[in-house]
């Protein structure tokens, strides 16, 4: 063993020792405080019986002392230099809060302005709706519903605990629609269309454009109050497309497509749609009023009652299965 190794080893066992024989001192354990208050209501009465709890970082669980009789309470062997909160309560009254306290070692506080006011009684009212008011504010939320946020999407039904429409609320639907700049805009942009291709008997002009338009926004209106106001209400039966949401594919597919056919009824029962088919044939015929001479007859009727009915199985499929994601409003309803 070298020197070094030997006086290494020498002054190691030297250390040890000395560590060992060395005496513990404990450093002493600074004093704890004290906290005492007075409870009074705000008319400087005493309130005897009242709940004190403090909290701190240093309590597993708040401690609870009461008032005596003369509303004083004292909390001992606390902690210094923690913070601390005190909370007060008694029956009728507010609950009190203290601000932070942190005590010195052996301080003695007398926390001031422990002062409880009346609690303000607080009524709960369950409000239940009628039937008539929820469906109101189903059609309020449904006002709202646009596609891409300016296209109308009224006359779709996310909430599968929709509630039927009233037959002002039918009427106020389809006012809605036919009254929306929207619903302008779009007999507007068709009738560009006719006056493009030539489409019936109007010519060209002006004047033409204009009854091309009248004749476009006829058909619509024909359409959405008969088949969306009166009808239904005469025969208790809902003009909207309820969206279905879950399933197959191929489910949602025919359930949109059977949209033209068949219908909810007033009584929540599925059942065929007379009202819509009522609806198209109906305005199919009065269109023979309007259009030129040489366009009129059973044809007319037909055709435009067919095209309603494959315009209203397409905007199935697109309500099923494209517009919700279209329609801010629609994202958060229930379904």
């Amino acid at each position: 063993m070298s020197v070094k190794h030997y006086l290494f080893f020498l002054i190691l066992g030297v250390s040890v020792t000395s560590v060992a024989v060395t005496p513990q001192i404990s450093a002493p354990e600074p004093q704890t405080g004290t906290i005492i208050g007075t409870v009074t209501d705000v008319n400087d009465g005493t309130v005897p019986g009242a709940t004190v709890a403090l909290e701190g970082p240093s309590l597993s669980d708040p401690q609870h002392v009461e008032t005596n009789d003369n509303g004083f309470f004292q909390l001992d062997h606390l902690n210094p230099q923690m913070p601390y909160r005190i909370t007060v309560s008694a029956s009728g009254f507010a609950d009190w809060n203290s601000p932070e306290v942190i005590l010195q070692p052996g301080q003695y506080m007398d926390l001031p302005g422990i002062r409880l006011s009346i609690a303000a009684a607080v009524t709960s009212v369950n409000a239940v709706l009628s039937t008539e008011e929820l469906a109101r504010e189903q059609e309020k939320a449904e006002e709202k519903q646009r596609v891409l946020g300016f296209i109308p999407n009224f006359y779709t039904v996310y909430d599968r605990n929709a509630v039927p429409l009233t037959p002002k609320l039918k009427f106020r639907l389809a006012l809605k629609t036919t009254t929306d700049p929207t619903t302008f805009l779009g007999s507007a942009f068709l009738a560009g269309l006719d006056q493009a291709d030539n489409n019936h008997n109007y010519g060209q002009g002006g004047k033409a454009y204009g009854q091309r338009f009248g004749a476009h926004y006829a058909n619509g209106l024909t359409d959405i109050m008969i088949g969306g106001a009166i009808l239904p209400t005469i025969l208790h039966q809902d003009p909207r497309y309820f969206y279905q949401g879950a399933g197959t594919k191929k489910s949602r597919m025919l359930h949109a497509l059977s949209k033209p056919f068949i219908c909810k009824g007033d009584n929540g029962r599925w059942q065929p749609n007379y009202s819509g088919l009522g609806g198209y044939l109906a305005s199919g015929a009065i269109s023979n009023a309007y259009y030129p001479a040489s366009d009129r007859g059973p044809g007319l009727t037909f055709s435009t009652t067919f095209i309603d009915i494959a315009a209203d199985m397409a905007n199935g499929l697109i309500q099923e299965f494209v517009l919700r994601k279209l329609t801010p409003s629609a994202k958060n309803q229930p379904h």
